[in-house]
């Protein structure tokens, strides 16, 4: 049997400006400082993430293994994504736009995939490589692969074996799994269970309103997810998200304490039930408030291991966790 001590799994999507393009359209002093506070707290993160003994998933875009201008002009999949929608593919804002200099730091981040490499507990997935639109009309499933394999391969270059996804927009294409599998991805990442998440594309106001209130108050009990339930017949091995963290917010008070009230009743009663909880962000959620953004992170970390000590809850990366199953689903047809 899995094991019946609560699981903790925390992703983040490892984006910086190519997961924005499409909406932060402009690369102007604002938006350089948002993404230069957030290359500045990400070892910040780190930090407290090796302190707590928190494993982390970094679901990192694959362009930001580029070092320079030159590097990424010369290293484009051999297919590109042929959006109906140009304002969707970061090959044409760059085209547009250009970049912040040979090693614009907003778009290339060696340094960083090399620090979170080094640092204990982190696993780096993939993003996909161009912050691919897996739902968006136009592109196909040939593109998506070629993508994948590009990001697949800058990882293997830098000793980084990639074995988890999450999609970009949360825009989960099922189509496209039988993709991953065949590059040796064994989890990806997928949405809650809700119907105000499904899909996370094209969402009307009601979705987007019942999502954003939902970060504070119990629309509906959290919907209680047990590894020994999580289906294991193919892979990858999809991991639903339970909640998104959303930043620190100035002058809201009432908000900021009922999200984290709300993020920890949940780790709590995950914790006492056995089940599976998963958090996720984007880095760069912290860019505008990165000190009191750190403070509700250290918060949370605090809470996770008294939970840790009073029930077992154990902290997993999606690789691990999938590997867990995997094994079990060995030992099961075994003994069966």
């Amino acid at each position: 049997m899995i094991r019946e001590q609560g699981t903790f799994a925390l992703s983040l999507d490892f984006e910086l400006h190519w997961g924005c393009f499409e909406t932060m359209l402009e690369m102007n002093e604002q938006a350089k400082k948002y993404f230069s506070n957030t290359r500045a707290v990400i070892p910040k993160m780190l930090k407290a993430f090796a302190e707590g003994e928190v494993h982390v998933t970094w679901a990192a875009v694959g362009m930001l293994y580029r070092k320079n201008r030159e590097e990424w002009e010369n290293g484009h999949p051999s297919i590109l994504p042929t959006f109906t929608n140009p304002a969707v593919s970061a090959y044409e804002w760059i085209k547009k736009n250009g970049f912040s200099g040979d090693e614009d730091p907003y778009h290339f981040a060696p340094h960083l995939i090399d620090l979170i490499k080094q640092t204990p507990f982190q696993e780096i997935g993939t993003h996909t490589y161009a912050h691919y639109f897996c739902l968006e009309p136009g592109q196909t499933k040939d593109q998506f692969r070629e993508d994948l394999r590009v990001a697949c391969k800058l990882a293997a270059e830098r000793g980084i074996e990639i074995r988890s996804l999450v999609f970009p927009r949360n825009q989960f294409n099922k189509e496209y799994l039988s993709v991953c599998n065949e590059m040796g991805i064994t989890s990806v990442r997928s949405s809650p269970d809700i119907w105000y998440w499904a899909p996370a594309t094209g969402s009307g106001f009601m979705k987007k309103f019942f999502r954003a209130g939902d970060a504070y108050l119990k629309f509906q009990p959290i919907r209680m997810v047990y590894l020994k339930d999580i289906d294991t017949s193919q892979l990858p091995i999809q991991l639903p998200a339970s909640r998104l963290y959303r930043p620190w917010m100035p002058n809201e008070p009432l908000k900021n304490k009922l999200k984290m009230r709300r993020i920890k009743n949940e780790m709590t009663e995950t914790a006492q039930k056995g089940a599976y909880y998963h958090l996720w962000w984007h880095p760069h959620n912290f860019g505008n408030q990165p000190d009191a953004c750190m403070n509700e992170l250290n918060e949370l970390i605090e809470h996770y291991r008294l939970l840790n000590k009073k029930y077992g809850f154990e902290s997993l990366s999606m690789r691990e966790i999938s590997d867990q199953l995997l094994i079990q689903n060995i030992r099961n047809h075994a003994s069966g």
